[in-house]
């Protein structure tokens, strides 16, 4: 029997008191059980009246607990023991947690970096892919599918035995999997992405790597009783009213790994947050920190600290925050069902995404004229490139501190800053750090988010979201890159008019964008650091 503990104090609590009463009158849990569409008003209805299936997974996705185990005892014997997932957003961040939490092995291929895609065309032999993609037309899954199916191919391999597709059914990439062989196991196309953890998208992955998808099902079926009730004891009420309720609103959200065992799953919840909540100006924001932050909180953040079941730990100090914990399967259902309530106390709808496309189209556009079109450097020191974009803010700069430093100069008392990083989530990962320096220089929310990872995720409220943030993005030199086969353009290409549509569409709305491009890698990397922490002085 699995359980949830949330408990609040300071303004979340007195945001709970206020607002979890109102939600119980209006039976906002069992409506939402019920899936009733009109919750979020009347210009949400349309979407809301085919994403809500999510709140019945716990109850309708056990069929596949065999199918998952069968193929994978099929796979096993024919000696495919490697799990490769390609996919974006909701389609990959859900079983990365699964499989981190239970300590299993998969190699999650969330990019469109060449390098990062070549490394992982190895150990063919052994591999199974799984490609997932909600609309089937999602262009980072196609072209590493497209790569992988290439790669088996020159391997002498059959593709169709080493590739698992899990889609919407009727969607473009179903359709032409079944024409040309390969295993399709279709999703629930009445959930949205960023909802889907406990559907195929997010069972497949994680089954076929081991982890026991049954056990995680029955976790989040324990609780669904509990979240589905009209009643002040509602986790799920108090963590919506936590989030998005206080007075006045703390729009930023601190997740704060406190010893939690839920591997990675701030991120998974970052993503769920800031897309549904991200838009018409409004949202909350959150702040991924893999411990407590070297810096205090700032005056407008709530802070959730993610606990082990039954810790014992001294009270918070923070003016606002929540502990919340409970098995992996129980609190995909309560951060799901207390961001649904979130958007209500909001007047958002939770269900949509109108500013990701903006970016994709935006891409699309760089892709056919080239992707440096448009583009013009505003200084280089050694190896770093400098540009900027939405305003002119950036004056006569020599130097990437100086650069840095007229970004930073742009945020105002209520601002975030954005660390934006086109490269490699592994081999680049030490840079992840520069976030808790630039927090602890600002006194301000940093965030840090791997491109185009990050697109499928908080790049919805960057755009969508309250216009207060300044953005910092990092590219590279790919060291080698890689056609997409059958495909006018290469990864390198591609990576590159992600980057430059995602700056432009930022621009669009007046947000303060500096683009440092790295001309050679470890020395411009180097650069970068040193400015972070160093300001104009390095």
């Amino acid at each position: 029997m699995s359980s949830l503990t949330v408990v609040a104090s300071g303004a979340a609590a007195d945001a709970a008191r206020t607002h979890v009463p109102t939600l119980v009158a209006d039976q906002v849990a069992s409506r939402l059980f019920d899936q009733d569409a009109s919750l979020w008003g009347p210009q949400a209805e349309s979407e809301a009246s085919k994403r809500l299936a999510w709140v019945t997974l716990a109850r309708t996705s056990p069929p596949l607990v065999g199918e998952v185990a069968a193929l994978r005892e099929e796979l096993r014997e024919r000696g495919i023991d490697r799990v490769v997932l390609c996919g974006m957003g909701g389609s990959s961040l859900a079983p990365e947690v699964i499989c981190g939490t239970e300590g299993l092995p998969l190699v999650v291929l969330d990019s469109s970096h060449p390098d990062v895609v070549r490394a992982a065309l190895t150990d063919l032999e052994r591999t199974v892919v799984v490609v997932s993609s909600k609309s089937g037309s999602t262009v980072e899954t196609d072209s590493q599918r497209r790569a992988f199916v290439q790669a088996f191919t020159d391997a002498g391999l059959d593709p169709t035995e080493h590739l698992v597709i899990v889609t919407d059914p009727g969607s473009p990439l179903d359709e032409q999997s079944r024409a040309d062989g390969f295993r399709v196991v279709n999703a629930n196309p009445d959930v949205g992405g960023r909802y889907s953890a406990l559907t195929a998208f997010g069972l497949v992955p994680s089954g076929l790597a081991g982890a026991d998808i049954e056990a995680l099902l029955d976790d989040a079926e324990a609780v669904a009783d509990l979240l589905a009730a009209d009643d002040d004891g509602n986790p799920a009420l108090s963590l919506g009213a936590a989030m998005a309720g206080t007075d006045p609103l703390r729009d930023k959200l601190y997740l704060v790994d406190h010893g939690s065992p839920l591997v990675g799953f701030g991120d998974w919840a970052e993503q769920l947050i800031a897309e549904s909540t991200g838009k018409d100006g409004k949202g909350i924001l959150p702040v991924v920190l893999a411990g407590p932050g070297r810096s205090a909180p700032p005056a407008d953040a709530t802070v959730v600290r993610l606990v082990a079941d039954d810790d014992d730990i001294a009270p918070s100090d923070a003016p606002s925050s929540v502990d919340v914990s409970g098995g992996l399967g129980a609190q995909f259902l309560l951060w799901e069902v207390a961001t649904a309530v979130a958007g209500r106390l909001l007047g958002i709808n939770p269900f949509d995404q109108p500013d990701v496309e903006s970016a994709k189209a935006a891409a699309r556009e760089l892709l056919d004229g080239g992707a440096s079109e448009g583009v013009s450097v505003d200084a280089t020191d050694d190896a770093v490139e400098m540009s900027h974009r939405g305003g002119d803010w950036l004056g006569a700069v020599t130097t990437v501190g100086e650069a840095i430093d007229a970004l930073l100069g742009q945020l105002d008392s209520t601002g975030y800053v954005a660390v934006m990083a086109y490269l490699d989530r592994e081999g680049d990962a030490p840079l992840a750090e520069v976030a808790d320096v630039l927090a602890e220089r600002l006194g301000r929310p940093v965030t840090f988010g791997w491109g185009p990872r990050f697109l499928h995720s908080t790049g919805q409220y960057h755009k969508g979201g309250p216009a207060n943030g300044v953005y910092l993005q990092i590219t590279d030199v790919p060291r080698e890159d890689l056609p997409v086969p059958g495909r006018e353009f290469t990864l390198g290409e591609f990576i590159a008019a992600q980057a430059g549509g995602d700056a432009q569409v930022l621009a669009d709305h007046g947000r303060p964008v500096l683009t440092l491009h790295l001309s050679d890698h470890d020395r411009g990397l180097a650069q970068v650091k040193a400015a972070v922490a160093g300001g104009s002085s390095a």
